[in-house]
């Protein structure tokens, strides 16, 4: 029995040597070590051993099923590693130096606006400054006037983390931040991502994009927002625009307006995008409240100024002619294709 697991592990090491595939090496080991190999059959037939020898037959068989084993599995891991070496070399060969034809992508319509009046309020003087998308609840609410009963701050219309922050549901929640850390005079934009638990639909999404803007100095008045705003609108739609201020109410400023621009596409005629009604509702805005300037660490009796909300997503549907906002925020590729955006 000995010189025939002598024999079997001389047959084994030369026929390992010879494998020249993974089916090769599977075959070898169901011949040895299958359930009717020859290796599994010395172990079965120990019992016909003579009793002194027995011990050691059964160690050395066990030995060589443990070689086999270490043996087939190494010569596998070869092969594996020559079957990547000659794929790699027998690979297409691309020359990465040489020009495509095919089709390149494009920044976001999103994207687009928002560079654009980054471009536009830098050409006027105004810094563009980055908000966080966590905030605390005095950044969100109170700093910017906002009280405890407000019901913005319920659960279903704000989410709240765990910790007791939230994410921002406006931009105006870096307000606070920008007029400390720069004091007046100040004339700065902050775009960025907001969130709020809305039910989604045509003109509702519950992530969002917006761009606060302001403006502090001495003798700041309605007209200049006015100036700026229709400065603004008349670059993004390479065209003269009318505006108009409508009353409004927003805890952070006073007196508070909605900021309408006469319709773009149908100069005040009526079409489907202004809904028949010649004007677009397009922002919040209004004169900076009192309050909101001494948070800021900004004398109200010495200094004014003005704030807007502007809404990226709806600017850029105006401008893309886009009619249901969930397409900007789909991450399907053939919106950007229908827009033919370059």
């Amino acid at each position: 029995m000995e010189e025939k697991i002598a024999l079997l592990k001389s047959q084994v090491k030369e026929k390992i040597a010879e494998i020249k595939s993974t089916s090769d090496a599977e075959n070898i080991r169901v011949e040895y070590l299958g359930k009717k190999g020859e290796v599994i059959e010395i172990l079965k037939n120990l019992k016909n051993v003579e009793a002194s020898k027995r011990k050691e037959v059964g160690e050395k068989a066990n030995k060589l099923r443990g070689e086999i084993e270490e043996l087939i599995e190494k010569k596998k891991e070869e092969l594996k590693e020559k079957e990547y070496e000659d794929k790699i070399k027998n690979a297409e060969k691309i020359d990465l130096t040489q020009p495509i034809d095919d089709e390149v992508g494009s920044l976001h319509p999103i994207t687009i606006v928002q560079r654009e009046l980054e471009e536009i309020f830098s050409s006027m003087g105004f810094t563009v400054e980055d908000g966080n998308e966590v905030e605390t609840e005095y950044n969100n609410f109170e700093a910017v006037n906002v009280p405890k009963y407000h019901p913005a701050r319920d659960m279903q219309d704000t989410f709240w983390l765990e910790n007791g922050e939230l994410l921002k549901t406006q931009t105006s929640a870096a307000q606070n931040k920008i007029m400390l850390k720069y004091g007046a005079p100040l004339k700065a934009i902050f775009p960025g991502r907001c969130f709020r638990n809305e039910a989604l639909d045509a003109s509702h999404e519950n992530t969002f994009f917006q761009m606060e803007g302001m403006m502090i100095d001495k003798n700041v008045s309605i007209s200049n927002l006015i100036y700026f705003m229709k400065t603004l609108l008349s670059e993004i739609f390479k065209k003269e625009v009318e505006v108009r201020l409508r009353p409004g109410f927003f805890p952070f400023v006073e007196p508070g307006f909605e900021l309408d621009i006469k319709c773009p596409y149908c100069d005040g005629a009526g079409c489907k995008v202004c809904k028949n009604g010649s004007w677009i509702e397009l922002c919040p805005c209004g004169m900076i409240h009192p309050n909101v300037l001494r948070m800021g660490g900004i004398d109200p009796e010495k200094y004014s100024g003005f704030a807007f909300g502007l809404g990226l997503s709806r600017l850029a549907m105006m401008k893309y002619n886009i009619n249901d906002l969930r397409a900007l925020n789909s991450c399907d590729v053939r919106v950007l294709k229908q827009m033919n955006i370059k």
